[in-house]
């Protein structure tokens, strides 16, 4: 049974059949258009459209295929386009002739849009809720990390002195605004498209507000037209999910690099790690490189998605039919990640000493200008002086917390004795001090904020 046909005289070419259906795909959303129908069958009976007997028997027969497909009990058969065809061939088998008018004034231009909708607004907080996860595992990280003291970089070069919480806690505030998006991306998914019909809106009297309120929608759409071809919120969801992507790919790549022997700052345990083929010494840090490489996958799904909507003439094309598929993929992939990375992070080993040797006093070099702005010294001219110590410094071959006073003096008369206080690296990480700074108190205030404390 197709939901179309009468107009053909001959069938559709079985491999424009293979083509055309969309079942091994849309039948993801089986529960959301059953949903819907039943929506919809309250909708048009309070319209007039359907008795109070047939009204009863779809309803009953809508629950009955839910059941169906909650239980896994649900066949699908051969001529099943869609999951739209399924639900109403199995509703027909079930009540009979009265499920041919469930259908009256709605379109599967509308149907599938609305059921995707419902789809995605279930799929939010499924994501964020594992987002959450991992956010926990960071924030854990950090409380253990205590004042232990590492290296940050700019351009991979070492830099600045830094607590390992507040680098923890980096990505926390990363993946907070992937949640944020998620969140804020509700308000334009929660949009009841069902009413549009195929293009035009529909000929009888549904109250669409309160269909929209029956499926938890926040609101309706105001123009048919613009309803049944939008999926900005498709293109949004992916946007979102590649933007997640790119922050796990950058906290993955770090991991991949502090795992390495040149760096030693981490270790992973081995139920999150794999070996070589060849090498019995290797431990791989794969499922950090797999998250870093899905990245790429993710963003690949969002061009499509904007390949596919720039080139649309008018209302709904059949090109729609391939908006689901990646959402689906993306959704898969993140919900594979994201536990596994929280697993590894939780059982991920400081190598805090390592951590601390690989500080050197240079990286003080701007608490150094620092120290002569304190002394009056400008800081553009307090900056040039700081780089000329570094550089005597490395041509005499001294650490620069071992140069004598004598040398500091030839510099500029200001360095004084006291000089020598600021190549303390948790010093220096205790001056920074602001909100959002690294040391100890701010690190502290991040995460009373984040618990809500």
């Amino acid at each position: 049974m197709t939901l179309w046909g009468g107009r053909f005289s001959q069938k559709l070419d079985d491999l424009a059949w293979a083509l055309n259906a969309s079942l091994p795909i849309d039948q993801r959303m089986a529960i959301q258009d059953v949903d819907g129908s039943l929506a919809w069958a309250d909708a048009i009976h309070a319209a007039g459209i359907l008795s109070d007997d047939e009204h009863a028997s779809i309803s009953l027969g809508l629950d009955s295929v839910r059941k169906e497909f909650s239980s896994g009990q649900f066949s699908f058969v051969p001529s099943d386009e869609d999951i739209h065809t399924a639900v109403e061939r199995r509703l027909g088998e079930l009540i009979g002739a009265a499920a041919g008018k469930l259908h009256t004034g709605r379109s599967r231009n509308d149907q599938v849009a609305t059921d995707f909708r419902l789809w995605m607004l279930q799929a939010i907080p499924e994501l964020a809720a594992a987002f959450g996860n991992l956010q926990s595992a960071l924030v854990e990280q950090a409380e253990a990390a205590g004042e232990t003291i590492m290296p940050g970089y700019t351009h991979l070069q070492r830099a600045q002195p830094i607590l390992l919480a507040h680098w923890w806690l980096s990505h926390y505030w990363a993946l907070q605004r992937d949640v944020d998006r998620l969140h804020d991306l509700t308000k334009r998914v929660s949009v009841l498209p069902l009413g549009s019909g195929a293009l035009a809106g529909a000929p009888f009297a549904v109250d669409r507000a309160a269909l929209a309120k029956s499926l938890g929608f926040a609101e309706v759409s105001q123009n048919s037209l613009d309803a049944v071809s939008d999926r900005d919120f498709a293109a949004e969801y992916l946007f979102v999910c590649s933007m997640a992507a790119v922050h796990l790919s950058k906290l993955a790549e770090q991991v991949v690099l502090f795992t390495t022997a040149e760096f030693g700052f981490l270790e992973l345990s081995d139920a999150f790690s794999t070996g070589s083929s060849l090498m019995p010494q290797k431990k791989n840090p794969d499922v950090f490189e797999l998250t870093r490489g899905k990245a790429g996958t993710l963003i690949g799904l969002l061009t499509g998605m904007m390949s596919t909507l720039k080139g649309l003439p008018s209302t709904y094309d059949k090109d729609l039919q391939e908006d689901k598929a990646p959402v689906f993929q993306a959704t898969d992939t993140l919900l594979a990640i994201l536990p596994v990375m929280a697993g590894a992070l939780r059982t991920v080993t400081v190598k805090a000493e390592r951590m601390r040797a690989a500080i050197d006093s240079t990286m003080m070099a701007t608490d150094l200008a620092d120290y002569l702005v304190a002394k009056g010294v400008p800081f553009r001219e307090a900056h040039a002086l700081a780089g000329k110590a570094v550089r005597a410094a490395g041509e005499g071959n001294v650490r620069m917390e071992k140069m004598s006073i004598e040398a500091y003096r030839a510099i500029s008369p200001k360095f004084e004795a006291d000089v020598y206080r600021i190549f303390d690296p948790l010093e220096s990480v205790k001056k920074r001090n602001t909100v959002g700074g690294t040391s100890p108190q701010s690190v502290k205030d991040q995460i009373k904020k984040i618990k809500g404390d």
